[in-house]
């Protein structure tokens, strides 16, 4: 399949993406792009030296809130109140932990990614889950919500059983706000474990379309604690 280059930050159906889910490369990479593309069901992943690279994989990764998993170690975890979770108290510390814990393997969280995902933190899209043990950040998540759906991004724990926490915890925090889905994009172990299901293209891109120009309405001044 051909291999597409952004012109006018206009993408391509993501139904035409390769088998191993590339759709496109190239484009103005800002929050407006950002945007763009998940509201089309893409998202951009590549390295601090490369053009910016689309994907739109199939199948996609989801996670239904309301399917969180929760076993019963994390349930005494929850019930002894070992963490603390927290709302867009530390989104910068958050971004920056992620990339941290990746640096050795290579991450895909270079400084413009910072720079542009704390300006769409600012802008009310970007929000962070904060896990707290003994006043320390030890575990945290961050992502886009747009309408109904979360976009995640990426998560990193420094304690055992802290980025489950900030799962779990943005999953409840959801449902309560009837958001369908968090868009988990590729398949991992540690999500699978967590409820998260690999669905086909054609229906992730409907869930989409059916949710994404729904009102939000979470992720209020008054959550934030």
């Amino acid at each position: 399949m051909p291999l597409y280059y952004i012109i006018d930050d206009v993408f391509p159906n993501p139904e035409k993406a390769d088998k191993n889910g590339i759709l496109a490369i190239g484009g103005n990479f800002s929050p407006e792009l950002i945007l763009k593309a998940y509201k089309k069901g893409i998202f951009h992943w590549f390295n601090e030296s490369e053009l910016p690279v689309w994907y739109s994989p199939n199948p996609r990764m989801v996670l239904y809130p309301k399917d969180i998993k929760i076993s019963k170690s994390m349930k005494q975890l929850i019930n002894q109140n070992t963490f603390i979770c927290t709302i867009d108290q530390a989104f910068n510390e958050v971004i920056n932990q992620c990339r941290n814990t990746r640096i050795d393997e290579g991450t895909w969280i270079s400084d413009d990614i910072i720079d542009i995902y704390n300006i769409l933190h600012l802008q009310g899209f970007a929000h962070s889950i904060e896990v707290w043990q003994n006043n320390n950040l030890v575990g945290g998540l961050y992502g886009v919500a747009l309408g109904k759906c979360f976009m995640g991004e990426s998560m990193f724990n420094t304690v055992s059983n802290a980025s489950k926490m900030a799962m779990i915890y943005l999953s409840q925090y959801l449902e309560k706000f009837q958001f369908k889905m968090i868009d988990c994009q590729v398949a991992n172990p540690h999500l699978l474990n967590l409820g998260a299901v690999n669905i086909t293209r054609k229906q992730f891109l409907k869930d989409l379309a059916e949710n994404i120009d729904e009102p939000t309405n979470a992720f209020n001044k008054n959550d934030c604690t």
